[in-house]
């Protein structure tokens, strides 16, 4: 089957190979802002579209991520893996092109030894360490990592936050998973002994959960897992300073607006964001927006021009010198 599942992530958020660690943070927030769900509701193709740029960001803005993914395209997940006498990126020449996913290629190589796996996970195989070149196979039952397995599992942010308890059925097996609070999107969870039986061992592999978290209407993650999220005030609250209600994991707190406020200024929320492992927080970045009023009453209206004529702030003072 021909390869039709790379997703070229430059081109998604729509920035270079080179691009910059901000240079990506700063396409995201755009592209997002754009697709969010809350700004097309009942819009499947902008919530598709939010969805794969949230998984672009997740991959371009991890260095670790992003140097595997530069280094071997679309195989990117199973290039740390390769053999220790080949140079990186090197397969011994085998063409990949007639190979819809990585898994493909290793059930024809295995004679389908992996089996299938509900709920979209599959079996890890690992490459052999020896010496030679090109893609070479540890024999099935040299030790029990070859029966581990991957699948994902998709939480609510708030469970992510808070930590919970999740159940959910592989074959015959009722397995309830706990979640730790602070999960964060790409983390692992181990299930041990829960993965496939090794016959020649009679013993079972491992399960690796990969956590992904749902899209929230108002918070979102950066690169450090700072919480961000964007409120708007209005012009007079830009002018004058004003205190307003910002919602925080825990619940609203009260944020002082200085007077004079530039429209897109963040304002930072020390230990509002996500939870670290040791028990400290990140931060939550407030970007603050100015918004105009789309429609005024007469009163509204005869103060707006009262306070237009009487204006001495010109937004445009520094473009009157501007010259080719």
């Amino acid at each position: 089957m021909a390869a039709t599942d790379f997703k070229d992530y430059y081109q998604i958020l729509g920035v270079s190979k080179s691009a910059s660690t901000d240079d990506i943070k700063r396409a995201f927030r755009k592209l997002a802002r754009k697709y969010h769900p809350d700004v097309n509701p009942g819009d499947k193709v902008a919530e598709a579209k939010f969805k794969e740029i949230n998984e672009a960001n997740e991959i371009l803005s991890d260095p670790e991520k992003r140097r595997k993914y530069d280094q071997f395209g679309r195989y990117w997940q199973q290039g740390g893996h390769a053999g220790a006498g080949a140079a990186p990126g090197d397969f011994g020449g085998f063409d990949f092109s007639n190979y819809g996913s990585f898994n493909e290629l290793l059930n024809e190589l295995l004679g389908g030894l992996g089996g299938g796996f509900p709920g979209g996970a599959r079996t890890t195989y690992r490459q052999s360490t020896g010496g030679g070149p090109g893609f070479g196979f540890e024999t099935a039952g040299a030790n029990s990592a070859q029966f581990d397995q991957e699948a994902s599992i998709t939480l609510a942010m708030s469970d992510a936050f808070n930590g919970s308890q999740k159940k959910f059925r592989i074959g015959g097996d009722a397995l309830t998973v706990k979640i730790p609070a602070g999960v964060k999107p790409g983390s692992k969870i181990r299930l041990r002994g829960k993965g496939q039986m090794n016959p020649y061992t009679q013993q079972r592999g491992d399960i690796y959960l990969t956590v992904d978290i749902q899209p929230h209407s108002f918070f979102q993650f950066d690169g450090d897992n700072n919480l961000v999220c964007e409120v708007s005030i209005s012009p007079d609250e830009a002018v004058l300073g004003a205190k307003i209600d910002v919602p925080t994991p825990d619940g609203s707190v009260t944020v002082n607006i200085p007077a004079g406020i530039r429209s897109g200024q963040t304002l930072r929320l020390r230990g509002k964001g996500w939870p670290k492992p040791k028990g400290s927080r990140t931060d939550q970045l407030v970007t603050v927006m100015i918004k105009a009023p789309k429609s005024v009453t007469d009163k509204e209206r005869a103060l707006y021009e009262q306070l237009r004529n009487v204006r001495s702030y010109n937004p445009r003072q520094e473009l009157q010198n501007v010259r080719l």
